[in-house]
């Protein structure tokens, strides 16, 4: 069994009469420890894949697994990003993961409690800035404290719901690289939400498409072989990165073809599936 199973859900909002189907009969399988990237449109339900994976909503039909046990509620074994930071203004960066910390490991002594905090702020590079709130630091400083906060919790599976599209190209680079590190310091199982093909391909094991809504499903998954680690300078020069890349591409655009021709009342927005011109990865710079 997968650590993290989806079998046959059907979720959707609204009365019968009106009612909207998100999901149906969908499935997916996650194993423990991978790394797997969910792509998809507007529409397509991925941050409804978050909610429900979490136990923040539960399935009308079908059932949600994770390490053979139902999920029946949200729980500090799931660490979730979001997109929005969803930090306390109030607290400072140390502030912010103490309580989270406070909240899982009651046991914890002051003094261990204080390193323990310590560790995950140097982890993210956030050395200096312990006692800023979060109105003092950058966009990419804040996603760095939620990851730190999400972090210290220890979660047995990491779900990330597009928590860099709303960064400049480089700070998302910068947060890329950092994700990776620390998941290949310390494995935990990640299922990530984004719309960014070439991001999908830099930081998964494999990519798993949504295909448009209503009532979306998965589609053909692709397996990311890429040797780890990865070096973004490099990868725009790796025929298999491109070939990927591409057939990723191809695969999101056919689907999205085949949805307007069944609907062609309906307009499916579309993300940003293009590779970007000309077809290179932002290197790193120092932030």
């Amino acid at each position: 069994m997968a650590f993290i199973e989806f079998n046959d859900v059907s979720f959707g909002f609204g009365p019968v009469s009106n009612r909207y189907e998100v999901f149906e009969n969908a499935s997916l399988s996650v194993e423990e420890n991978e790394f797997v990237a969910i792509i998809g449109f507007s529409g397509s339900g991925k941050s409804t894949l978050i909610s429900l994976l979490a136990g923040l909503q539960k399935p009308d039909f079908g059932v949600v697994m994770m390490d053979g046990d139902i999920v029946q509620e949200p729980g500090p074994d799931k660490g979730i990003m979001f997109q929005n930071y969803s930090l306390l203004p109030w607290l400072s960066v140390v502030g912010n993961i103490d309580l989270a910390v406070k909240q899982v490991f009651t046991e914890m002594k002051v003094d261990e409690r204080r390193d323990y905090v310590q560790h995950y702020v140097d982890i993210v590079s956030l050395t200096g800035s312990e006692y800023k709130k979060p109105h003092e630091l950058s966009g990419g400083m804040r996603q760095r404290l939620s990851l730190a906060r999400t972090l210290a919790m220890k979660p047995e599976v990491l779900l990330l719901d597009e928590p860099l599209s709303a960064l400049d190209a480089l700070t998302r680079a910068v947060l890329q690289d950092e994700i990776i590190r620390i998941w290949e310091e310390d494995r935990r199982t990640v299922v990530m939400i984004t719309n960014d093909v070439d991001e999908a391909v830099l930081m998964a094991d494999r990519i798993v498409p949504l295909t448009p809504g209503p009532s979306a499903g998965f589609g053909k998954s692709f397996p990311v072989t890429l040797e780890r680690p990865r070096n973004r300078a490099t990868l725009n020069f790796n025929p298999e990165f491109k070939k990927l890349r591409n057939e990723v591409t191809r695969y999101m655009l056919q689907i999205n073809a085949d949805a307007k021709a069944l609907a062609p009342v309906e307009e499916l927005a579309l993300p940003n599936l293009e590779p970007r011109m000309p077809g290179k990865l932002p290197v790193q710079s120092p932030v």
